[in-house]
């Protein structure tokens, strides 16, 4: 296929595309990096070794699969030019994205609570990466929340309709992103950490 091919509005969307999945693998290196560091460091002698991840973030992974469940609902509702249906279905995405940062909050508390800090005299490497990878993950997941208040906004002024879904397509790609991307971590701070 010829990327030079199509009317302006069909090259416009080839090039959004594009860039979110641009910005997608460079997230993708970005996270490698850092996991690839956390199993170098994990040979430290000062390495936690018996670091149980809160139940906050089990939970907190049950919901932002169920936000990403809700967005392809609210996806196919528009493609059906069910309107009352892609608003309750965006509006619970949104619900489940807060609340998914919530029980976040709620995994930091749990480990604070066990006295491991992100810097200071009580903390160690181990939490050290542990603190980094969910909050730059959580940063993800507010440029998610604002991107999904901007289809919000956008649908409610009625510019999306199965022919024109760009702006939902970018954020529904962009917000399942985040969720593997979640579903990855926790998996990974299991089977490594």
């Amino acid at each position: 296929m010829d990327l030079t091919q199509g009317t302006p509005q069909e090259k416009n969307a080839r090039a959004k595309k594009m860039m979110l999945w641009f910005g997608i693998i460079s997230l993708i290196m970005s996270f490698m990096g850092w996991t690839s560091a956390f199993i170098v460091s994990s040979s430290r002698p000062d390495w936690l070794k018996d670091f149980q991840i809160p139940n906050a973030f089990i939970i907190s992974t049950v919901i932002i699969v169920l936000s990403s469940i809700t967005f392809i609902l609210a996806k196919k509702a528009l493609k059906q030019g069910n309107k009352q249906g892609t608003t309750i279905m965006l509006l619970a995405t949104l619900v489940l994205g807060i609340t998914f940062i919530a029980f976040q909050i709620r995994g930091f508390q749990e480990i604070i609570n066990l006295g491991y800090h992100f810097t200071g005299p009580s903390s160690n490497v181990t939490m050290s990466y542990i603190y980094l990878i969910a909050v730059v993950h959580i940063l993800h997941v507010v440029a998610g929340l604002i991107s999904l208040l901007v289809v919000i906004y956008n649908h409610f002024k009625q510019k999306y309709n199965a022919e024109n879904m760009l702006g939902f397509e970018l954020a529904a790609t962009f917000w399942h992103f985040i969720d593997i991307l979640w579903v990855y971590l926790l998996l990974f701070l299991y089977i490594v950490g």
